[in-house]
């Protein structure tokens, strides 16, 4: 699995983790916001009177306006808003917020844009159904039927990699960590739920969305503001942790260890896209299901990476910062993928001054953790175990980006472990358990943040709640992304093979390591984007013409 998710790594370091793709992303949604005057703005309180049906529309369709837009909404809406979130300020530090503002500003835009070609371009297929995204304007705009369908082909992956994965395994570790649920029984459970509703196609997956959506905006908005009311003293100083390092990174705080600007700028752009989903290609499937005109659901769309970036994850943010607990260490199992033991004695105690103690321990580990030349080097030999305890004066134990504390190792059957342990190239041979104090991430971290003052152990038991109507809402809407893709391919006949396939992902997902979910979902959605943003580029006149033809109401 390590091997694996080295891999990951590597495909990832090449692709949403270079330079080029975070300039591909924003600068699309930068030079369609000049090249169609500002339609974010110019056209959003035309959304709302749109959803509100001031427009009305005879279009063939399956949907509501408002109905593809919760269904859309149900897509983006996922462990993006409540573990996403925590995972760039993990990793990026509070910066990385910044750049998902940013993303979502300009991915108003470019959801607008593939929006409407996408529900342009849609066809009826032979069973009566609608079906439209990028696909069929990359092959009918475009004339180019290969690039369809590779795109469609990524699209059939990523809703498994992306859509389908990270959301059951978010839900899982939550459901365990607070019911103590075991999480085989939690991916068996709504694996068949999940089936039962997809196959009822889009309009059955239309009515849950539309039910779902408001009642866990509900659940978790309602949670969120009792937390911001009772940190209310600490909500100016989070903006200013946002603003403040930008160009810089973050810089190294309690256990955190900080972040470049690099960092902050790739995870604030990768979890604003994974988030809000603009540029993906996966929004405009559920949209071309509308009876609204094609240039009207586009308009309808600027709506969703506001609700959902700027609104949902900007509150889960605040949460986060203004409760303080990303900096903070807390008892949990070690992820072998996260932790790795090092040669030599690191320290990140402070003095009553609040000043770390030995801050070139800090320096050195801020370069090791952010892949900068350090003069760190992971650990490589034996280590002795006694009744769970290391017995080593040598080493210095990294788990989740922070100086593990209070270790203990115990085997598959949770006693304490008696021992060696082989240490090859900082990584643990052995089939052990090993647990500690450092930093959580993803949904983990949110979970504490809520259970921080007045709501103690209830904030996290809601968040599991929020979580799971939130993730298995997103886990719906993208089988439906993937089965109107393996019906542009392989036609309609394939699309059961898909949705048994897609529940088979799903419920193995849930037991499967949460660091190598999130390293497949970057990957896979950097690759389905490619194709997608060169196509609207591609279609910008096109484009152009309808935005000009739509009169604003």
């Amino acid at each position: 699995m390590e091997q694996f998710n080295n891999f990951l790594i590597l495909l990832d370091s090449n692709l949403s983790g270079s330079w080029w793709f975070p300039a591909l992303l924003i600068g699309t949604g930068i030079f369609f916001t000049i090249y169609l005057g500002f339609p974010q703005f110019k056209y959003f309180k035309s959304a709302f009177k749109i959803v509100s049906g001031k427009n009305k529309s005879d279009s063939e369709g399956e949907t509501t306006g408002f109905q593809a837009l919760t269904t859309a909404m149900s897509g983006a809406v996922g462990t993006g808003n409540i573990g996403g979130v925590a995972l760039a300020i993990w990793t990026g530090g509070p910066a990385a917020i910044f750049w998902m503002w940013i993303t979502a500003i300009f991915g108003m835009t470019t959801k607008f844009v593939e929006v409407t070609l996408g529900h342009k371009y849609r066809t009826k297929l032979k069973d009566g159904s609608i079906s439209g995204g990028p696909m069929y304007y990359i092959e009918q705009g475009l004339n180019m039927k290969w690039v369809a369908i590779l795109f469609a082909f990524l699209m059939m992956i990523t809703a498994i990699g992306s859509g389908n994965m990270p959301q059951i395994n978010n839900i899982a570790l939550v459901m365990n960590t607070e019911f103590s649920v075991p999480k085989l029984f939690t991916g068996l459970f709504l694996g068949v739920l999940l089936w039962i509703i997809i196959i009822g196609g889009i309009k059955r997956i239309a009515s849950v969305a539309s039910k779902i959506i408001p009642i866990m905006g509900i659940i978790y908005f309602g949670g969120a503001l009792i937390i911001l009311a009772e940190n209310y003293q600490n909500i100016i100083p989070s903006f200013n942790a946002i603003f403040s390092q930008v160009f810089t990174g973050s810089a190294a705080v309690g256990g955190f260890l900080g972040a470049s600007f690099a960092m902050s700028l790739k995870y604030g752009v990768a979890r604003g896209l994974y988030s809000n989903e603009a540029g993906q290609g996966s929004s405009p499937i559920a949209h071309a299901s509308s009876k609204n005109k094609s240039i009207d659901q586009g308009v309808v769309s600027i709506l969703e990476p506001f609700i959902d970036t700027i609104v949902v994850c900007s509150v889960t943010a605040l949460v986060i910062l203004s409760s303080g607990v990303w900096t903070q260490k807390f008892d949990t199992t070690f992820s072998k993928t996260d932790m790795v033991i090092l040669e030599g004695i690191y320290s990140d105690e402070k003095n009553d001054d609040g000043n770390y103690i030995h801050p070139d321990h800090i320096s050195e580990l801020t370069k090791y953790v952010q892949s900068i030349d350090s003069n760190v080097k992971e650990y490589s030999g034996s280590l002795d175990v006694v009744e769970g305890k290391l017995i080593a004066d040598n080493i210095t134990v990294i788990h989740s980006r922070s100086i593990a504390e209070d270790i203990s190792v115990r085997n598959l059957n949770s006693n304490l472990y008696s021992g060696k342990l082989n240490i090859i190239g900082g990584k643990v041979n052995e089939q052990v358990i090993i647990e500690g104090k450092s930093l959580v991430s993803s949904a983990e971290l949110t979970a504490k943040a809520f259970s921080q003052g007045i709501l103690g152990q209830y904030g996290g038991k809601l968040v599991a709640i929020a979580l799971l109507l939130f993730a298995f809402s997103t886990s719906i809407t993208w089988c439906y992304y993937g089965d109107r893709s393996t019906a542009y391919i392989f036609g309609e006949k394939g699309v059961v093979w898909y949705r048994n396939f897609y529940v088979l992902c799903f419920i193995l997902a849930a037991v499967i390591d949460t660091t190598v979910v999130w390293n497949i979902a970057y990957v896979v959605v950097a690759l389905v984007s490619i194709p997608n943003l060169i196509a609207m580029f591609v279609l910008r006149k096109e484009m152009k013409k309808l935005s000009d033809e739509f009169n604003i109401i």
